[in-house]
């Protein structure tokens, strides 16, 4: 028994270090893992903090280089809101840059506006024309939505939301950004690029109404479906062409079903800088629609409007100009802006009034406004419009008698002051006496917001 204890007591001792090199080599695995484990984690954390520190400092750098706004750009903007960046931006990459434009306000005429008129002139049944309603109101909303599709086209949309709580695209085109030489396609429904002012949207418009011109020839604004091509030339001088064809689903088009084309339109601008202060840009477009049944309203004899089916072909041409004047080419504190446009519409085809037979038409008319807008301080500007049209002396045919010439010259002289607290809002009064109908001059005043929430385009030239 006493021979026995020593044995037990060293192979007790004997087992544990048995037993750690039986399990030494797992052992060694596990902390060749550990170690490798904790090492990539310490290069990750490393390049982690390495990328932080470039992006910092890209951001440092980029807000310190930032110029200040030109007078003008030199290549003017087409898009209302911008392209989206794609690549590997995080999931923001694949979502739509959103934005909202909110407006509304209140408005005072000494005349009634349900009677309102241009005197002399056929206008369209239908479109956004005249003072609007009295009173508190909701102007249009705009809600839109704009990304890179793929690296070849990018995808546009503008919803515009109506008061009386009806919904309309105002746009909803693709374009091309990889088509190279200067060449860019649109496709779907756009503004057109005629002209200065139609193809900016009207919340980044200088007034608070289009001018008569715009409303007696285009009917507010001219917009339609089918394809849109621009050049941009590869010249110091800013020289660009558009072409256009469409369905002429908008005014002066009459928007019929037809497998040919209902709408043409040409454009040519050209512009550049003089000197550090001052640019301008300079162009002249054609615009040719058919219609079948378009419905006007005129003047009858008697006084009273009449309502009348059009069909037959009208051409619009227009000459725009505008002059933009920034100390150094900084506008941020005071800035001067002159534009106007002159307008001729020919129209040729047959007339059917109500209740009368159907007479050949003809007339060639005329309008013009020209405006100047002046920010004297930074947040604050002001301005004056001033606009008259011509009715020419339209042939109504055999329906003559049915028709009172236009004896009257239709003019508009406006006046604004707006309030910008940043590029995201705008508070505006407006000023008018109307005397687009003979023998009622009307005095309007405006008091409107404009809000634009989310994603913010740059404007147009």
């Amino acid at each position: 028994m006493n021979k026995l204890l020593p044995v037990g007591l060293v192979l007790a001792l004997a087992a544990p270090w048995s037993a750690h090199a039986q399990t030494s080599p797992a052992t060694a695995d596990l902390k060749a893992l550990r170690e490798e484990i904790a090492a990539m984690r310490s290069a990750y954390e490393a390049r982690l903090q390495d990328l932080e520190a470039r992006l910092k400092a890209a951001e440092a750098q980029a807000a310190n280089v930032q110029p200040a706004a030109p007078a003008t750009p030199a290549t003017p903007s087409t898009a209302a809101a911008p392209a989206p960046s794609g690549g590997a931006g995080g999931a923001n990459a694949f979502n739509p840059a959103m934005s909202l434009i909110l407006s509304g306000g209140y408005t005072r005429s000494s005349q009634d506006p349900a009677q309102w008129r241009l005197s002399g002139f056929q206008r369209p049944q239908a479109g956004e024309i005249g003072p609007g309603d009295r009173g508190f109101n909701l102007a249009e909303s705009e809600l839109g939505l704009a990304a890179s599709i793929d690296p070849w086209l990018r995808g546009v949309a503008n919803i515009a939301l109506a008061p009386d709580n009806e919904v309309e695209v105002e746009e909803a085109y693709i374009q091309t950004t990889a088509l190279g030489e200067g060449f860019s396609l649109k496709a779907g429904r756009f503004l057109s690029g005629i002209g200065y002012l139609n193809s900016q949207h009207s919340h980044t418009w200088d007034f608070a109404d289009a001018p008569l011109a715009y409303q007696a020839f285009l009917g507010g604004q001219h917009g339609d479906d089918g394809l849109q091509l621009s050049w941009l030339a590869p010249t110091d001088q800013f020289i660009e062409l558009g072409l256009e064809l469409g369905r002429g689903r908008g005014f002066p088009g009459g928007d019929n079903s037809r497998n040919g084309i209902g709408m043409a339109a040409f454009s040519a601008h050209t512009g550049g800088d003089v000197g550090d202060s001052h640019s301008w840009r300079a162009g002249l477009s054609v615009l040719n629609a058919q219609a079948d049944g378009l419905g006007l309203v005129g003047d009858g004899a008697d006084g009273s409007p009449l309502a009348a089916a059009f069909s037959g072909h009208t051409r619009v041409w227009v000459a725009d100009g505008v002059w933009k004047w920034a100390p150094d080419g900084n506008a941020t504190r005071t800035n001067f802006k002159l534009q106007g446009e002159y307008m001729q519409s020919r129209r040729s085809g047959e007339l059917t009034p109500d209740g009368a037979s159907t007479a050949a038409y003809r007339s060639t008319q005329s309008g013009w406004y020209l405006q100047g807008v002046w920010q004297f301080v930074p947040r604050w500007r002001l301005g004056v419009r001033t606009e008259q049209l011509d009715g020419g002396t339209p042939d109504y045919g055999a329906n003559s008698a049915l028709y009172a010439l236009p004896s009257y010259t239709p003019r508009k002289t406006s006046l604004m002051l707006d309030f910008n607290p940043s590029e995201f809002s705008r508070v505006r009064l407006q000023w008018a006496q109307d005397r687009s109908r003979q023998g009622a001059a009307d005095n309007q005043l405006m008091l409107q917001y404009q809000m634009s929430l989310g994603a913010h385009g740059a404007h147009s030239f």
